[in-house]
């Protein structure tokens, strides 16, 4: 039962990396959008593509238009609880399976 452990607690572990570089990735693109970016850069194109298809369903969410966008601090604050949530239930799952509790 170690090895189920140890797979949760790894893919825990590789989903938080992931969410870390995704919320920074999407910093990013915050900061870059409050300049005029030249749409054809490579980039910029990039951190749209990435960003965009998470972001446009929160903006159609909002009952509220804003003069700032704020649903890159509402995808950063969902990103935060599922690595609060989700990656800790992983992991003590994991360490609990390992340790045979369950």
């Amino acid at each position: 039962m170690f090895i189920i452990g140890n797979f949760l607690i790894a893919i825990a572990n590789i989903l938080d990396i992931i969410l870390t570089i995704y919320s920074f990735i999407v910093i990013i693109a915050a900061v870059i959008s409050w300049v005029n970016p030249d749409p054809y850069n490579p980039i910029v194109r990039f951190l749209y593509r990435v960003t965009e298809p998470l972001l446009r369903p929160i903006r159609k969410l909002l009952p509220f238009r804003l003069p700032i966008d704020i649903s890159p601090l509402i995808l950063l604050l969902i990103i935060y609880f599922l690595q609060k949530f989700l990656i800790t239930s992983l992991v003590e799952l994991g360490y609990r399976i390992k340790g045979g509790i369950l």
